[in-house]
C-alpha cells in the first residue's frame, strides 16, 4: 500500500512539472499588423497555422494590433511577421511585397506605412 501511494505521489509529481515546463515554454507577443476588415482578420490569423508552434491569434481590426502566443522554440517572432507578409500584410517584422498587396481584395486595401529612404 505504501508503495502504491508512494508510486501515485512521484506519477502526479513528475505529470505536474511537465505540465509546468510546457506552460512556460509559450510566448504571447503583441505585433502592429496594418488591414482593414474582417476579411483582413481572417487572412492574418489564418496565416499562423498552430502545427508551426502557434498556440492562439487574435487581430484587432480597430487597434491594427495581433495578440499571439506560439511556442519559441518551433517559431521566433520575426518568422510570425514574415508568414504574415507572405499574405499581403505589413507588420513590425516584414513587409508584405507589392504584387501580394495587389492581390488583396480591393477593401482589404490598407494605407500602407511609409518606408525610410
Amino acid at each position: 500500500m505504501k508503495t502504491t501511494i508512494t508510486s501515485l505521489l512521484c506519477c502526479f509529481i513528475f505529470c505536474g512539472s511537465v505540465f509546468a515546463q510546457s506552460k512556460s515554454a509559450t510566448e504571447t507577443d503583441t505585433i502592429k499588423v496594418y488591414g482593414n476588415c474582417g476579411m483582413c482578420k481572417a487572412t492574418i490569423e489564418g496565416a499562423l497555422k498552430r502545427k508551426e508552434g502557434i498556440i492562439s491569434k487574435n487581430w484587432n481590426k480597430v487597434t491594427k494590433m495581433l495578440v499571439v502566443t506560439y511556442d519559441p522554440s518551433k517559431i521566433k517572432i520575426n518568422q510570425i511577421g514574415a508568414k504574415i507578409a507572405e499574405v499581403g500584410y505589413d507588420n513590425q517584422y516584414a513587409t508584405a511585397k507589392e504584387e501580394t498587396y495587389n492581390k488583396l481584395h480591393s477593401c482589404c486595401h490598407y494605407e500602407r506605412p511609409k518606408k525610410d529612404k
